[in-house]
Parts: structure tokens; C-alpha cells; sequence
């Protein structure tokens, strides 16, 4: 009993979690299972107790139980409440983390955007519109961007077809559309790659005014904010506005007026249902889908956009059916035409003429669109049927009046696949084309047409130069000589005159490449361009005036305000007219019995004279009336060998073919004459004391009018013709070579 009391004695109350532990107790199930070897052993003293506490006074066992259970009900909801709050807290912590770093990315791409309050609309970049010397479009440089349309001018079907197909929600979202972006990011799980985009419209105009398009996640976001900031300074009619008129449509075309001038022909006012379809289905990828390159995508694309358009109930199905297949195409082939090569060169000389340009402007040129034409065609035409046959695969030609007005100008056979200029910018060794300023240089120095030089084998310091045929004629004019382009002839006048004066003439010319004052320059191993080269033939076309090649006259803003005007260039004169003369009835003698005598002007007066340069690689001629200077460079870019290709083949024949039709129509005229009246009266003369070429004969030749003895000739071959003349055995006979 006593011990019964001092187990019923008094009791502290327990709060907190001792009094959630006071009858806490191990039970069997609370035992791991199989551990019955490492259980304790109970004693006998614990048993006995145990009986005792069982027969005591406390309460049965059994009622011990509810107690139990009532305890583990209590620790399993302590454990879910606990497991409940930690989810909340992480939830929580998480969520505030995350919105710290969004903050910090949209902070960090906000950075490196220009301050919002100095964002503007940017201006169209400036286009340059070149026209020919009748006011037709020839091409246009920089961006291809037609009149701003305003929105209410536009046929309501034309903005909608871009809403179907590219932000159906346009109207509802606030520059960034939610559902859009996960149905994208659905439908490109679900064909596992980029098929479908997320961007509004609003988004695609942020990135087409402030951004490029590199594909990074850093330039997504700026375009998000953009948007956003766009959807708050603006209104979407606004919005749609400017996106339907600085959007690409591919062949250069931006905005929806210059697409439809480009494809249709016809303003975007007057675009048809099916036309707006197609322009709206250009987006999505312009280069690849532009009519002019794939009409078949391009076609197939605007039938999804009459699907979407019906489906979004902006047009009907029957509409849509009806629209299917009738865009009607006024597409002209992609910019591959030769003009190209002009345009170019206009670009390279633009900011000399009028510094940086901050808007559009129209640069009125010299260019004959038609002779243009015929040039092209002259060219491609001509290697089109003989390519093969002598390995040339590249062609230039420049024509120009007397003064220097560039009429035509082709730079390569076809300007989509290769835009190198052959006319301007490639340098090539001009050969015997050149021999007209040694000529020249020989006439100021106090020689004539008729005067005698030798032609005969001839050595310098090692160097043996050799006629195309390796045949010589002994004692021939100066005339003569420069007809048939003989080598050696050209090479003593050289050494006569002094290289460097040979220079010098060729430099007052308007030769502007550096040239070496050498032996070998008579035979134009010196390389020049095109057009400096035609440029030098101007003063004996023109009466010996210097010239300066141009193509550009006149460059106004498209508002009318006049930036440039070509002045008048004084007369300087760099030949005297006697020598102008003789140099142009010498130059017509290579027309009429040289190596030019295939090419031939119906009544005209015309002089030129041809050029082969070492191993055949280049083929020239340069060839004028007192209407037309042009020159024809045939070769190949590599400076490979053409198979025999010479200045009197090709390039007389593409000469011939393009001044016939130049000239249809212009009034003749004659070149300019010497006072006094030389001309071909002399030249017959002359020609009749030169007898075919034979063994030069020993002695001394006789001395010529101006007192010069040529020394005799040490070897000559022999080649019996029949009794007709000089000019009868050049008929029967055409020189390459250096000529």
C-alpha cells in the first residue's frame, strides 16, 4: 500500500513537448522485425515488477491502448503539418528568387537597350535610284523601300492577311502574346524542332527598328521589352502601320509598296486579294519564298494565308477558293543584268561626289539603256558561241563619247555570278593597244606617217622580241608598222623616244596606272583598266582634248533638292591637233588593211587599233569614230592562256556588232584631221614604196625624211607572195601576237 501511495502521489503538470512525450512508450510494432537475438533479455526482477505493476492499482492495459493510438495520430499530424510548411516556405523562398531574377535579367537587358526616352521611329535608310540618260530606272541601291501607305488607304483584306497568318491576336495582347508562346512552344515539342514562331507583330517591328536579327536569347528578351514599350507609345492601328511599311519582302523590297511596284507593278492600294496573300506569306522567309526566285513557294504560301484568312473569317471560303492561283505576276528575273557592273562603280565614287547620305537620292547617269542592251548582248552573245572554242570565259566592254561620257559599260558576262568589274577594277596588260602612244610620243618628236624604221630581229640586253609570225618586212612607214603591229618597230620607236616619254605621253592621256618605263612598255607589258585605257583613246576622237570618263551628271533628293551637278570641264588639250590627225589616219589603216580589218562601220570614218598580250591571255580592241570610243577586253580571270584568242577575233567581232547598232541613226562625222590635209592620199603613197616582205638586203637603208638611217637588218625570212602589194599579202593574212 505504501508503495501504492508513493505511485499515487502528487504530479507536476507538463507543458509543451515533455507532456507530448509523457506517454510515449516502445510497443512491439515499434520493434524492427528479426532482431530477436540483440532484443535485451528480460530479468526476473523486471518480470516480476512488471506482474506487479499489471496487478497494481493503475489502470488496465487495454485502456493504455486509445492512448497510444490517440499519440501517433497526433505525431502523424504533426509530421504533415510539418512537411506542408516547409513546401509553403520553399515555395515562397523559391518564388522570391525567381522574381529577383527576373527583375535582375529584365535590369540587365534594359541596360544594354538606348534609353527609352531617346528611342525613336528611325528614319528609312536612305535608297539610291539610278537612272538612265532617257529618266528609266537602270537599278537601285540600299534598301528598295516604296512611299509610306497609310493604314486607311490600304484595301482592309491586305492588313488582315498579315493578322491571320502571323498574330491572330494581335488586337488583344499587350506586345507580347502568352497563348501565342505556349502554343508555339507546344506545337514545336511536339514536332520536335522550330516549327511555329511566338513572336506578335508588335515584337517583329521592335526587332526590325532597333535590332538585329542574330538568333540569342538576350536579343528575345530585348525585343520583348521593346514591344511592350512599343504597345505603350503607340496604338496597334499605328503599330500595324509602320510593320506593313518597314517589313522585308525579300529582292530588296521593304515595305508593302515597294513589294507590290516589285511584283505586281501596281501601288499596294490596288492590290488584289490574292496578291495581298502572297505579300503576307512573304514574310515568313523573303528570300527563299520572293516570286522572282521561287514563284511555285511562293504560290503555295499564299494558300495558307487564304486558309487562315477564311478560317479567321476575314475573307469567305469562297473568296479563298477563288483567290487560289491568281496573283498576277509582273516579276522581273533577279538583279543579274550587267547594268549592275554601273551601279557599282556609281556606289564606289558616291561619297566623293556627295559625302554620307542620311535619305534617298536619284543619280542621273550618262548610260544609254539601249546601247547598254546591245553591249550586254554583244558579250554574252559572242562568248556564249566561241568560249569553248578559244577558252575565254569573261568579257568586258565601255564605250564613251569623245568627252568622256560613259554611254555603256558591261564589267563580266553575268553579274549574279560574278560581281568583279573587269571594266574598272581589273588590271590588265593592254599589249599592242598600247603601241598608239609610242606612235604619238615618235610624232612630237619630230617623225611622220611615211617615215622608215626597220623591221627586222632585234636584241636588248638579252631580250629577242619577235613578230607574232616571225616574219619581217625590212624597211616599212611608221603607218605600216603600226597597222600591222609589228613588235620590233615598236620596240626601236621605244628605245628612240625614250621609255620614259612613252610614259609620260601615255599619263597626259589619261592613263592613270603606274607604268615601267622600260623596253618592254611598247609592247604594253604594263598593266592598265578598261576604262583609263578607252579614256586615253578620247583626244583622238575629239581633236586632242584631255578627258576625264564619268557616268554620273546630276544627283538630286527625291524631294527635288539638287546635291550634284557635273560642270563643264575646260578644253585642256594634250595633242596638238596635227599629231591628232596623223595618229587617226594611221589608227584608220588598221580598219582598212591591218589587223582590225574585219571590223567595219558602214560609212563611217573609224580608226582603233588591236592588242594581244604574251602567251594570248589578253585580247583587245580599242576602236572610235567622232560618235563612240569603245573598248573590248576578252580573257580570262585567272590570266590563264586563251587558246589563240586575239585582239583582231573576238573583240573586233563584239566591237563590230555593238557600234553597227550604236550608230543606226547618228548623223556621220569625220575624225579629227591634220591641218594641211594628211590623210589617206599619203598613206597610199607610202604603202605604194613598201614591197612584201623579203630578205633585207645588205647596206645601209636610206635615210627617211626626218634624216633618221635605220640600221641594216641582221636575218629577215623569206615568204614569196603573189604581185599585189603590201596591202594584198595583209588581206590574205591575219597577226596575233602582240598586236
Amino acid at each position: 500500500m505504501a508503495w501504492g501511495k508513493k505511485k499515487g502521489g502528487r504530479k507536476e503538470p507538463l507543458f509543451g513537448l515533455p507532456a507530448a512525450l509523457a506517454d510515449l512508450r516502445l510497443t512491439a510494432a515499434d520493434r524492427i522485425p528479426g532482431g530477436g537475438d540483440d532484443r535485451p533479455k528480460k530479468s526476473a526482477k523486471s518480470s516480476a515488477r512488471r506482474k506487479g505493476e499489471d496487478a497494481g492499482d493503475e489502470p488496465p492495459r487495454e485502456r493504455k491502448a486509445p492512448a497510444g493510438r490517440s499519440g501517433a495520430k497526433r505525431r502523424a499530424k504533426s509530421r504533415g503539418g510539418f512537411g506542408l510548411g516547409r513546401l509553403v516556405y520553399w515555395g515562397a523562398v523559391l518564388s522570391l528568387w525567381g522574381a529577383i531574377a527576373v527583375i535582375g535579367v529584365v535590369i540587365y537587358v534594359g541596360a544594354h537597350l538606348p534609353p527609352i526616352q531617346s528611342l525613336e521611329i528611325p528614319k528609312r535608310p536612305p535608297t539610291i535610284q539610278i537612272v538612265g540618260i532617257d529618266g528609266s530606272m537602270l537599278a537601285q541601291r540600299g534598301e528598295m523601300a516604296g512611299a509610306n501607305v497609310a493604314l486607311k488607304d490600304l484595301p482592309p483584306y491586305l492588313p488582315k492577311a498579315f493578322i491571320a497568318i502571323e498574330d491572330r491576336r494581335f488586337y488583344s495582347h499587350f506586345g507580347i502574346d502568352p497563348v501565342g508562346i505556349l502554343r508555339a512552344l507546344v506545337t514545336n515539342v511536339l514536332h520536335r524542332g522550330v516549327s511555329q514562331g511566338g513572336s506578335t507583330l508588335t515584337q517583329q517591328l521592335a526587332k526590325n527598328l532597333f535590332l538585329t536579327q542574330e538568333r540569342t536569347m538576350a536579343r528575345k528578351l530585348q525585343e520583348a521589352e521593346l514591344a511592350i514599350w512599343l504597345e505603350r507609345k503607340h496604338s496597334k492601328d499605328e503599330i500595324l502601320e509602320l510593320y506593313l511599311n518597314r517589313v522585308y519582302f525579300g529582292s530588296g523590297a521593304y515595305g508593302v509598296e515597294a513589294a507590290a511596284q516589285k511584283y505586281f507593278g501596281k501601288s499596294a492600294k490596288n492590290v488584289t486579294v490574292a496578291e495581298a496573300a502572297m505579300l503576307a506569306g512573304l514574310v515568313k522567309s523573303p528570300s527563299r519564298l520572293a516570286p522572282n526566285r521561287n514563284p511555285e513557294g511562293a504560290e503555295a504560301r499564299a494558300q495558307i494565308v487564304l486558309a487562315a484568312m477564311a478560317d479567321a473569317n476575314f475573307i469567305t471560303d469562297a473568296q479563298a477558293k477563288a483567290s487560289i492561283g491568281h496573283p498576277s505576276y509582273n516579276v522581273k528575273p533577279a538583279g543579274a543584268g550587267t547594268v549592275n557592273y554601273v551601279a557599282d562603280w556609281i556606289g564606289e565614287v558616291l561619297d566623293d561626289l556627295v559625302g554620307q547620305i542620311d535619305e534617298s537620292i536619284k543619280v542621273e547617269t550618262t548610260i544609254d539603256p539601249k546601247l547598254q542592251s546591245v553591249a550586254e548582248a554583244a558579250i554574252i552573245d559572242e562568248l556564249a558561241a566561241k568560249s569553248v572554242k578559244f577558252n575565254v570565259s569573261q568579257g568586258a566592254l565601255v564605250a564613251m563619247t569623245p568627252d568622256g561620257a560613259v554611254r555603256a559599260m558591261v564589267g563580266g558576262r553575268n553579274y549574279s555570278d560574278s560581281q568583279y568589274n573587269r571594266a574598272v577594277t581589273a588590271k590588265r596588260q593592254p599589249g599592242s593597244s598600247f603601241k598608239p602612244f609610242v606612235y604619238l610620243t615618235a610624232l612630237e618628236q619630230g617623225l611622220t606617217p611615211d617615215t622608215m624604221r626597220q623591221d627586222a630581229p632585234i636584241e636588248v640586253k638579252g631580250w629577242r622580241p619577235e613578230n607574232y609570225t616571225h616574219e619581217y618586212f625590212g624597211a616599212v612607214t611608221l603607218t605600216q608598222a603600226l597597222a600591222m603591229s609589228l613588235n620590233t618597230v615598236a620596240i626601236r620607236l621605244g628605245l628612240e623616244v625614250g621609255p620614259k616619254n612613252v610614259v609620260r605621253t601615255a599619263h597626259r592621256l589619261g592613263i592613270s596606272s603606274k607604268l615601267e618605263p622600260n623596253a618592254s612598255i611598247a609592247l604594253g607589258t604594263s598593266e592598265v583598266s578598261a576604262v583609263e585605257l578607252v579614256g586615253a583613246y578620247a583626244p583622238f576622237a575629239n581633236g586632242g582634248f584631255a578627258v576625264a570618263p564619268h557616268v554620273v551628271t546630276r544627283i538630286r533628293t527625291l524631294s527635288g533638292k539638287l546635291l550634284y551637278m557635273r560642270q563643264p570641264e575646260g578644253r585642256n588639250p594634250v595633242i596638238d591637233p596635227r599629231y591628232v590627225g596623223m595618229m587617226n589616219a594611221m589608227m584608220r589603216e588598221t580598219l582598212i588593211s591591218g589587223t582590225a580589218k574585219k571590223a567595219e562601220i558602214p560609212g563611217w570614218p573609224a580608226a582603233g587599233k588591236t592588242g594581244t598580250s604574251q602567251d594570248y591571255r589578253d585580247a583587245w580592241f580599242i576602236g572610235y569614230t567622232a560618235s563612240l570610243v569603245t573598248g573590248v577586253w576578252l580573257g580570262n580571270d585567272d590570266n590563264s592562256p586563251t587558246k589563240k584568242a586575239t585582239g583582231g577575233g573576238l573583240p573586233v567581232e563584239v566591237w563590230t556588232r555593238f557600234m553597227k547598232t550604236a550608230h543606226e541613226g547618228v548623223p556621220v562625222a569625220n575624225l579629227p584631221s591634220a591641218p594641211g590635209g594628211w590623210g589617206l592620199s599619203n598613206l597610199a603613197q607610202a604603202a605604194s614604196q613598201i614591197s612584201p616582205p623579203t630578205a633585207a638586203a645588205p647596206g645601209p637603208a636610206p635615210a627617211n625624211a626626218g634624216g633618221y638611217r635605220p640600221p641594216p637588218p641582221t636575218r629577215a625570212n623569206v615568204r614569196p607572195e603573189a604581185a599585189a602589194g603590201l596591202d594584198g599579202w595583209l588581206m590574205d593574212r591575219l597577226f596575233g601576237g602582240n598586236r
